[in-house]
């Protein structure tokens, strides 16, 4: 009885390996707005479900680095769901203060960006196996304001 036991966990942990799970990659990271403490960019995330049903995000974490050091976390709770058996869009809002920024005036002076390290962790529900995460990363450049962004 116990090698029948093992066996239909052994199948089911099989099964479950082999499942189609949501993707997601990072299609862009913008500015957003500018403060007075503080600039947000915009990160857009494409989430491809593969199910015919919605899955519902628990949360969304991100964090942003720049020269190996980490310049924004944060974690968006509940932010809705996967459309079912297609792409869903995300908006990540990531929020940098003034103070930050100017702690990486050597990399911002060569060209007026910010080189940058992306990570984005989705927690989704899936229906009877439970939560998984589906982490996504993503290099590139963010320009930083300039003086007509104050005054537009």
């Amino acid at each position: 009885m116990a090698g029948l036991l093992e066996q239909a966990k052994q199948f089911v942990s099989d099964t479950v390996a082999s499942m189609a799970k949501p993707e997601a990659t990072v299609t862009d990271v913008d500015l957003k707005a500018v403060a007075l403490g503080s600039v947000t960019y915009l990160a857009k995330v494409k989430v491809s479900n593969p199910y015919s049903t919605p899955i519902p995000i628990g949360e969304i974490r991100y964090v942003l680095k720049s020269s190996g050091s980490e310049i924004a976390t944060g974690t968006i709770p509940d932010p809705g769901s996967l459309k079912a058996s297609g792409d869903t869009m995300l908006d990540v809002e990531i929020k940098v203060p003034h103070s930050v920024l100017v702690s990486l005036v050597k990399d911002i002076a060569v060209d007026w960006d910010i080189d940058y390290e992306l990570q984005v962790n989705l927690v989704v529900d899936l229906p009877l196996i439970g939560d998984i995460s589906i982490p996504v990363s993503s290099k590139g450049e963010i320009k930083l304001p300039s003086l007509s962004d104050f005054f537009t």
